[in-house]
């Protein structure tokens, strides 16, 4: 039998037996060498990231796959190829991998180590992409970017969570895109078909709880003129996010615990009992344990919303992720506003030495005044510092130091804000709140005045966003 020649190593396998054991593979399948050659890959290896066996199979796998000009372990990476080569056992990981078109795809490496006939020893290895459908996401959506192993291993987490109907807890710090992250597992569960919606736990009263929770009906109290149903009957077959579950006040918390043990509810002014099929998923930035034990928090609720906890890294243990965060980002900005923008290399290296106590918003915002400095798009280390400057966040005062920037740039570190798109044009940074008003008026354009879409793209609640548009006198 023909053996088959690698371009670049000698004779390795039967070219028949090769490949028939990549294209048993349903999933991306490739055979990688002991010097790092990929030898062989199947048709959903070529299919997924638009790379033809052909040239695959003259290069090295962190070229091919990774886009690299050496081995990933060299690079700080967790590597399969060491472990399989060296112990000759099976070993998963997870990874980035790039496309044809240089598109990221993060997924999970199952290494395992293969013999010839001859007794040679290769490596197979099985590839499963843990978000399928992130390409799918339009112009200005969110997309969740990184590709550094803490981040990586919160995906695997959301993954794993998205294929069960567990109530998941994700805890983080402030900024650290806990909405997103929701947002990415109801995406990826069964429920993705039905609706997502969010509930801000902080800003209900005890009194509106129940009628905004669970709806109520005509004339059930002053003012309500029409039956109305709640976020628990619109959520119905979907997912729920309920955002600073720790900031709800006891009181909320057993009428809450009350619908998650029983799946029954009634509207205010109603007595028919009602049932929902929806999936409950919280986040906080609070240590809920500490708040049980401190009286502050029901512990039965506790334990009925903390099946899965996630834990989602902040920036600074993930700052390898910069460069892809900031250029999602800006990519949001172009969606808004039109104009492009992009980073200059001393720029990007002083992006990476900040602490970002504030996350991934703090960078957001950051970028946000940056470009409305930039005057032909490019964002550089002296735009970058002024930017610094006029976003600077509390904590890097000296204690008792008064903080002398104006409101509205205070407003960029200090409150939750969207995705907004810097104004084309530059000059002197406009106020926040105008480019917030007219962010806001171009994504009612966009989706033709509903408020549910619009809340959507824009990561908060609906009623958030009712509070914006009445603020800045828009309508819908």
């Amino acid at each position: 039998m023909a053996l088959k020649t690698h371009p670049r190593s000698r004779a390795v396998a039967p070219a028949v037996e090769l490949q028939s054991l990549v294209d048993s593979h349903e999933r991306p399948f490739v055979v990688i060498d002991e010097h790092y050659r990929v030898l062989a890959l199947n048709k959903a290896y070529e299919r997924a990231y638009g790379i033809p066996a052909e040239k695959a199979r003259t290069g090295c796998c962190y070229e091919v796959s990774h886009g690299r000009s050496r081995p990933c372990h060299e690079a700080g990476e967790d590597c399969p190829h060491l472990r399989v080569f060296r112990r000759r056992t099976r070993y998963t990981c997870l990874h980035v991998h790039y496309d044809e078109q240089g598109r990221p795809h993060r997924v999970r490496i199952t290494a395992m180590p293969l013999v010839t006939a001859d007794g040679r020893l290769l490596m197979g290895e099985t590839i499963e992409d843990l978000d399928p459908h992130q390409a799918d996401c339009g112009p200005g959506q969110a997309a969740m970017a990184g590709k550094s192993p803490a981040f990586l291993r919160c995906m695997d987490e959301l993954l794993t969570a998205a294929r069960t109907e567990a109530p998941v807890l994700l805890q983080g710090e402030t900024g650290t895109g806990k909405e997103m992250a929701a947002a990415f597992l109801h995406r990826m569960s069964g429920r993705a078909a039905h609706p997502f919606l969010i509930l801000d736990c902080t800003v209900l009263t005890e009194s509106l709880f129940e009628a905004e929770v669970f709806g109520h009906t005509r004339d059930a109290f002053t003012g309500s003129t029409t039956d109305k149903p709640g976020l628990v009957e619109q959520a119905d077959g979907g997912t729920l996010f309920l955002d600073e579950i720790g900031e709800m006040p006891l009181g909320l918390q057993a009428k809450l615990l009350r619908f998650l043990e029983t799946g029954e509810y009634r509207r205010v002014g109603d007595r028919r009992l009602r049932r929902a099929d929806v999936r409950i998923v919280c986040a906080t930035n609070r240590d809920l344990q500490q708040a049980v034990r401190a009286g502050r928090f029901r512990e039965d609720l506790y334990y009925r919303i903390a099946c899965l906890t996630i834990h989602l890294p902040p920036l600074r243990d993930r700052k390898e992720d910069i460069p892809l965060l900031a250029e999602a980002l800006l990519a949001r900005m172009k969606h808004v506003s039109g104009e492009t923008y992009r980073i200059d290399p001393q720029a990007q290296r002083l992006l990476a030495r900040h602490d970002y106590p504030g996350n991934i918003r703090e960078l957001r915002n950051l970028l946000f005044v940056a470009a409305s400095l930039a005057r032909d798009g490019v964002i550089d280390a002296e735009i970058l510092e002024r930017a610094l400057e006029r976003t600077r966040h509390p904590s890097a005062r000296q204690p008792g130091q008064p903080d002398a920037r104006p409101q509205e740039e205070r407003a960029a570190t200090e409150a939750p804000s969207p995705e907004p798109g810097p104004p084309t044009g530059a000059g002197e940074l406009p106020p926040l709140e105008a480019m917030e008003a007219r962010y806001l008026q171009a994504l009612l354009e966009k989706h033709g005045g509903n408020r549910r879409k619009v809340a959507a793209e824009m990561g908060i609640s609906e009623r958030t966003l009712y509070r914006k548009l009445k603020k800045y006198g828009l309508r819908d």
